[in-house]
């Protein structure tokens, strides 16, 4: 039998005016990055020009004194605060000397109708990789409780956290639901219930070649294209086989689990047996908060 599609957003057609709205705010984005490269590139000309002074003045000086020291200890790089980049994942972050990272939520500008513009996580540059965050979430079905990880996905947690905080999720539907031997979810996280939903900014995916979805998972769905992760998040109620595209961002308590298995067990609307639509009975996310 066909298998269901991965739990993906939906991509809105954009009108003629989101595109001509689109192409205008492209072109000014161009026309500011050229002006700063223009003022980047001034600004380099005369710090070079400053450094080739100064070590002119510098090597007259020793010449004078016949002294030519060399540091014996030169500065670390670490503690200096460079950045690498993380080694493990597909995500647009920079790992900073004291352990968080820089991470990068950029606006959508796919011209999608259905974004709910609520800013951004505030102090990407500074992104904690440490600990837990507790998200209860309170369904007409009852309580699930999510655990997440922010040392597995830094940047899906602090945007998780963000979103939740902002009420994004208050009072909105689970759209989808998908039931199969190896592919159980059920999809949430969509103000308009379409499915094309989303916060009006997007992020890169946190995943390795080993990232898998067992029962019990909580990750971040995303359109086909890279770096679409957004706020819509798919739960795990079987030990589910997926590519390893979409960031894991932490995992359901026990109770949570029970609710997904009765709404599992009442199927998909309309389908008699497996399926893939919305569920037959109704998940609405009343209210939910960071504890």
């Amino acid at each position: 039998p066909p298998q269901p599609r991965p739990p993906e957003e939906s991509a809105p057609v954009p009108t003629n005016k989101q595109r001509r709205e689109a192409a205008q705010r492209h072109l000014q984005r161009q026309l500011e990055r050229r002006a700063e490269q223009a003022k980047k590139r001034r600004r380099n000309l005369g710090v070079l020009l400053a450094a080739v002074a100064v070590a002119v003045v510098a090597g007259v000086a020793l010449l004078v004194t016949g002294v030519f020291g060399g540091d014996d200890d030169p500065a670390d790089p670490v503690a200096a605060g460079t950045t690498t980049p993380a080694a493990t994942t597909s995500a647009a972050r920079t790992t900073n000397a004291d352990g968080t990272v820089t991470c990068e939520y950029l606006p959508d500008e796919s011209g999608n109708p259905d974004l709910t513009d609520v800013g951004t996580p505030p102090n990407p540059e500074a992104t904690p990789t440490e600990g837990t965050a507790t998200v209860l979430m309170t369904t007409n079905q009852g309580d699930v409780t999510l655990t997440l990880d922010r040392s597995q996905a830094p940047c899906a947690a602090a945007s998780f956290v963000y979103l939740t905080e902002q009420g994004f999720y208050d009072g909105t539907p689970c759209h989808r639901l998908v039931n199969a031997d190896t592919f159980g979810v059920l999809q949430c996280g969509d103000p308009t219930g379409t499915g094309a939903g989303g916060p009006s900014y997007k992020y890169a995916e946190e995943v390795t070649p080993d990232t898998t979805y067992p029962r019990g998972t909580v990750a971040m769905a995303k359109t086909a294209a890279p770096n679409s992760t957004g706020g819509q998040f798919f739960l795990t109620f079987v030990d589910t086989e997926l590519p390893p595209e979409y960031t894991v961002v932490g995992t359901i308590d026990e109770a949570g689990l029970g609710v997904l298995d009765a709404v599992a067990a009442g199927g998909v609307e309309g389908a008699e047996g497996p399926g893939d639509g919305a569920p037959s009975i109704p998940v609405t996310i009343e209210d939910a908060a960071v504890l």
